[in-house]
């Protein structure tokens, strides 16, 4: 039988690539403050839904927070809230791709940061795995654009790349907070711990992102509610996406998750394959299955 973290990681790759896709309709309509909002705005109903029906089915009993169980769920929030940003700043320097490729590190950076802070250690196999995935991933956003590895490390003092390393490096703290979190609940049931943990983050980034939005964008605000159906759809799948996310870092370490996440960029090319009609080159094939043998690496060393 499938692992819940591993099922949890796949899920959330799919969700992620679909919520993408749907909110790159969103930029063109609002900012990207505006547009982050809408994901946790949207997302705090489905994330209450979402406890409800696990306590319906499976049962159990809410959690009394802790002031360190909010502090961790605020600075989880808060590290989402700068990854994005980052990230986004990254694409700015016209470096869609180094952005992306280096925030992809992050499952490496959990890997460090969760050994030296949680004292989580893995088998070398695991180690090896989130190398090569991570390598898998750099590969398909970096193929055709450098040409050797003076290129890449070039690369790397590319202001896109700096960023990209710093979103990687939020999401990775991010993630980290969240997991400590979920520990810090005295529930029994680590899955409904992550979904409680959801709802809180996410009223927490509302607060946070929306009253900084208030503050800086006012004329924005309007805008989160006429585009209440695509909005509430990308809320949807931000908060079933953040929900698998939070059930694997409950289950298991950090950057073992992470590393089965990086199937993500395999879902994004099934769709460029199957929906959109494009063909896939064999440098792609090649990348998707050395992500794959990364993910297979995880586990086999799990």
């Amino acid at each position: 039988m499938m692992p819940v973290w591993v099922a949890a990681a796949l899920l959330a790759g799919l969700f992620q690539t679909w919520r993408t896709a749907l909110q790159q309709r969103l930029r063109g309509q609002m900012s990207v403050n505006a547009a982050a909002v809408v994901r946790y705005l949207y997302g705090v109903p489905v994330g209450m839904v979402l406890v409800a029906l696990y306590l319906l089915l499976a049962g159990g009993s809410l959690s009394n927070p802790s002031w360190l169980y909010l502090l961790y769920c605020a600075l989880g929030g808060l590290g989402q809230i700068f990854g994005t940003n980052l990230l986004i700043m990254s694409f700015g320097q016209r470096g869609f791709a180094v952005g992306t490729a280096y925030s992809k590190t992050e499952a490496v950076q959990a890997a460090f940061i969760a050994l030296i802070f949680l004292g989580e250690s893995f088998t070398p196999l695991a180690w090896a795995g989130i190398a090569v995935s991570v390598a898998g991933t750099l590969h398909l956003t970096l193929a055709g654009r450098v040409r050797s590895w003076r290129e890449v490390l070039a690369a790397t003092a590319q202001p896109s790349a700096v960023h990209g390393l710093g979103a990687g490096l939020a999401f990775a703290l991010c993630a980290i907070a969240i997991r400590a979190a979920t520990r810090e609940l005295d529930g029994p049931d680590a899955t409904l711990r992550a979904l409680e943990t959801l709802v809180v983050i996410n009223m927490l980034q509302t607060l946070m992102q929306g009253g900084w939005l208030a503050l800086r964008e006012p004329a924005s605000l309007p805008m989160l509610f006429r585009t209440w159906r695509s909005s509430a759809q990308v809320g949807a799948l931000s908060a079933c996406g953040s929900a698998c996310w939070f059930t694997g870092f409950a289950h298991a370490p950090v950057a073992l998750v992470r590393a089965v996440g990086q199937v993500e960029i395999l879902f994004t090319l099934l769709f460029s394959r199957f929906f959109l009609k494009e063909r896939m080159s064999r440098s792609d094939v090649a990348g998707a299955l050395t992500v794959v043998a990364g993910v297979v690496l995880v586990l086999l060393g799990r």
